[in-house]
């Protein structure tokens, strides 16, 4: 019996060992953010007004706007970021006419993995839908950021599209999170929301979190969906490359005719990930550098496929990024002396190294 007691105490040890070590990255360090200071026009350095209809000139879904780059339409007052749809007539040249107006936002920053958090107040009224989203940044669709930039090389959905909130005026008050793939998307089976009783007249912390095996979607803390397929791959999970991020607010065609105008509020957007100042040498505790101190040259010793690495001083200053290094070798005779952190990735994992350039 003793030793049935024995077997059963080292399954369950071995088990927790395994839970223990698949932690979840900590996503605590701002690397870009928007807070919408002061009152005018929006940051252009952080922002591009995506203005062009990809379907003869309008958007899918029936929607009933045209997107606009007018401050009337989008404009930052007092430390927030207004998206406003308006009731007018409109017509940009070689476009049909449309009866209101509003704006759609993309983010020149991109990214991949980690937390999203957009503080926001969502408009009502029956046939308002303001979104809060994601797309990849190698999508192919005219006048899109990212597209203007020659990076468009997947069309939609193999680029992936993560909703992190939607809101319906015909559903007043509950807030969806979804998951566009070539498996699933339009209609698609992957989404989950909440019941959040003030959405229009306060404001929420909609919240994303991405992993490399997973998305966690919440509200103010409180999580209502986490997409985890069990097989990861190019129909289920092209979220292995960079998203970018999609402010917008449309107008269904379900928009009651008393409708004038109404608003998306934005207190601020701010995307985190892990700090490249941490050391886990055990991440991939293969990997071992030389000389270090270094000269000119740093040799990395491995078995495994080096497919990044990125030198930060320690501040935490990219210096350096190196795609796929010949040899595994890195040429740091042009870096001044002093000690810098030197971080390795292999595929969805990495290490980081502390070095000395003298």
């Amino acid at each position: 019996m003793k030793y049935v007691y024995l077997n059963l105490f080292l399954i369950l040890f071995l088990n927790c060992q395994f839970s223990f070590g698949q932690t979840d990255p900590v996503y605590d360090y701002l690397v870009w953010s928007d807070d919408f200071d002061g009152t005018g026009a929006i940051n252009t350095s952080n922002w591009f007004h995506q203005t062009i209809g990809p379907n003869g000139g309008v958007w899918f879904n029936g929607e009933q706007q045209h997107y606009t780059a007018r401050t009337a339409n989008s404009f930052v007052d007092n430390g927030f970021l207004n998206i406003v749809a308006l009731k007018e007539n409109y017509q940009p040249a070689g476009a049909p006419l449309l009866p209101y107006t509003s704006a759609r936002l993309n983010s020149k920053f991109a990214f991949t993995y980690g937390k999203v958090v957009v503080r926001a107040k969502l408009p009502s009224g029956v046939g308002t839908w303001p979104a809060i989203w994601a797309l990849g940044k190698n999508i192919t669709e005219t006048g899109a950021y990212w597209e203007t930039q020659g990076f468009g090389t997947t069309p939609w959905p193999a680029c992936g599209e993560i909703d992190i909130m939607e809101h319906w005026g015909t559903n007043q008050n509950y807030v969806q999170s979804a998951m566009h793939t070539p498996s699933s998307y339009g209609g698609t089976v992957n989404f989950g929301g909440q019941v959040i009783p003030t959405a229009s007249t306060a404001f929420h912390d909609y919240v994303l979190e991405w992993y490399p095996d997973k998305m966690v979607f919440s509200v103010d803390g409180n999580v209502h969906y986490t997409y985890q397929p069990s097989i990861q791959n190019s129909d289920t999970w092209p979220f292995f490359t960079d998203q970018y991020i999609l402010l917008n607010l449309a107008i269904q065609s379900s928009i009651e005719p008393s409708y004038t105008q109404s608003a998306m509020v934005v207190d601020y957007v701010r995307i985190y990930q892990t700090n490249p100042l941490s050391i886990d040498d055990n991440i991939l505790s293969d990997i071992k550098i030389f000389p270090n101190p270094a000269d000119t040259k740093i040799n990395i010793s491995s078995q495994l496929n080096i497919d990044k690495v990125d030198l930060y001083d320690i501040t935490g200053k990219l210096i350096l990024t190196t795609n796929k290094p010949k040899s595994n070798v890195i040429d740091v005779s042009a870096i001044t002396n002093g000690m810098y952190l030197l971080k390795i990735y292999s595929g969805e994992r990495s290490s980081t190294k502390k070095l000395i350039i003298n």
